[in-house]
């Protein structure tokens, strides 16, 4: 099964639909109150949402519901797409080959295919090198996706806002730690309404420690490739 499918049967076994959405804070006061004990991100997002009944944090609650919107069209996108996480990556490669040259970018070819990796770029140019290692990327991507342990141990029991709040509350935070350590990449996502996706590969760019890198050595480039395929 492809890791798009995981992703999309995950949020339909957990009825995460992108239309529940839009009525999940019609009973978030009496959510609150009931579940106020609890500690899961899902009950720390409700408990959030009390800000709105206050005028001193209407700031916190306005971003919380954008980030609820945007979490619900990236949703619509990977269900009407389900490619999202090669177009994530290709938005990652674009910004670091953007201002290579063609001999940078064969220095970097050459390094991979010393380690036994192909780019199957027809040409180097920095948008066909960009979509070939995303591509071969998203082919070797090994990853073990626990999207269970994403929502919380207790996902699969509970139903309405607290099960939906509890993955969007995950989403927000991993944008949020996007948005610190890479604020170009982070960029990329937003402008596309991706951002809120990251959530899916953030264990990818951490294994292949792929963040701070608009600076990075062709070298440093290469084996990040290699980590991310390995």
């Amino acid at each position: 099964m492809s890791y798009s499918h995981q992703v999309i049967r995950y949020l339909q076994q957990n009825n995460i639909l992108a239309n529940q959405l839009d009525h999940a804070v019609s009973g978030v006061k009496e959510a609150v109150l009931n579940q106020i004990e609890m500690t899961c991100a899902g009950a720390r997002r409700l408990l959030y949402y009390t800000s709105c009944f206050t005028d001193e944090y209407k700031d916190v609650c306005q971003q919380q519901k954008t980030e609820d919107v945007r979490f619900k069209n990236a949703v619509i996108y990977l269900l009407q797409h389900r490619n999202i996480a090669h177009q994530m990556l290709t938005l990652y490669f674009e910004g670091i080959f953007k201002d290579r040259t063609s001999e940078q970018l064969e220095y970097i070819k050459q390094k991979l295919m010393a380690v036994n990796i192909h780019i199957a770029a027809s040409s180097l140019t920095n948008a066909g090198f960009a979509l070939a290692a995303a591509s071969s990327v998203a082919t070797g991507m090994n990853l073990s996706l626990e999207m269970s342990l994403l929502a919380g141990k207790r996902a699969r029991q509970v139903v309405g806002a607290m099960g939906i709040y509890g993955l969007v509350q995950k989403a927000a935070e991993s944008a949020n730690r996007l948005h610190i350590s890479n604020p170009v990449y982070y960029s990329a996502l937003y402008n596309q309404e991706l951002e809120m996706m990251y959530f899916l590969i953030e264990p990818l760019f951490e294994r292949a420690e792929a963040f701070n890198v608009q600076w990075a050595s062709d070298d440093k480039i290469a084996e990040i490739i290699t980590k991310m395929i390995r």
